[in-house]
C-alpha cells in the first residue's frame, strides 16, 4: 500500500507504530460504478487471456491504526467475463470454475504492514471451500469529491496459483499463476453515493 501524499488527507497520519490510514475512521461503502476486479491468466504459455468479474461487493472498515482496519470483498463467480461468451459459457462449467458449487470467491484481510512506500495487505482468498492465504500490494490513490461525496481510490495487485485451490483443469493450456488488479473506490461514512 503506498500512500501518496498529494492530499491533505495524509495529514492525519498519526506517528504512533500503527498508523492509521489517511481517511476518516467508520465504515467505508463500495462504489462498484467505479471500481474494476481484473485477472490475466496465460495461454498455451504464449499469450495472455484477460477478463473479469462483473458483479461483486466490498467494505473498508478504516479503524484508528492499521490493526483496526479491514476490508472485505465477495465476487461472484459466474460473473465472469473474459470478451467471448462461449469461452466464458465453458469456465462456468462443472469442469472449470464449476460455479453451481463454487459460487463466490471471497477476501478477508487478516493484517495490513509495511513502511514508508512499501505498505502490503494480508489475508484470506476463499474460492469454494477452499481457503488460502493471500498478499496484495496496494497504492492509495488520494480522495477526490464528487459533488458532496468524497471517494477513496485504491489499486491492488496479487497473484494465486490455480492448483492451491482445486482449479487443476486444463494443465498446459492455461497457466497456473492468475494475476489479480483490483480498482476499488469507496463513498465516505456517511455521505452516500454518487
Amino acid at each position: 500500500m503506498s500512500f501518496e501524499t498529494n492530499t491533505a488527507a495524509a495529514d492525519s497520519l498519526t506517528s504512533t507504530a500503527v498508523p492509521a490510514l489517511p481517511l476518516p475512521a467508520g465504515r467505508w461503502a463500495h462504489d462498484p460504478l467505479h471500481s474494476a476486479v481484473n485477472f490475466t491468466i496465460r495461454h498455451l504459455g504464449i499469450s495472455k487471456v484477460r477478463g473479469r468479474f462483473t458483479e461483486f461487493d466490498a467494505e473498508l472498515v478504516v479503524g484508528e491504526t492499521l490493526e483496526d482496519t479491514a476490508v472485505n470483498a465477495t465476487i461472484a463467480l459466474a460473473s465472469i467475463d473474459t470478451g467471448n461468451t462461449d469461452r466464458d459459457a465453458h469456465v462456468r462449467a462443472s469442469d472449470l470454475l464449476d460455479v453451481e458449487h463454487r459460487p463466490t470467491m471471497a477476501f478477508r484481510s487478516r493484517r495490513i504492514t509495511g513502511a514508508g512506500e512499501e505498505w502490503t495487505m494480508a489475508g484470506d482468498l476463499t474460492i469454494g471451500d477452499v481457503t488460502r492465504p493471500v498478499t496484495l500490494a496496494v497504492e492509495f490513490g488520494g480522495l477526490g469529491a464528487f459533488g458532496e461525496v468524497r471517494h477513496a481510490g485504491f489499486e491492488a495487485t496479487g497473484e494465486i496459483r490455480r492448483s492451491e485451490y482445486g482449479l487443476t483443469f486444463a494443465p498446459g493450456m492455461l497457466g497456473e499463476v492468475v494475476k489479480i488488479q483490483l480498482d476499488m473506490q469507496f463513498s465516505e461514512p456517511g455521505t452516500g453515493e454518487a
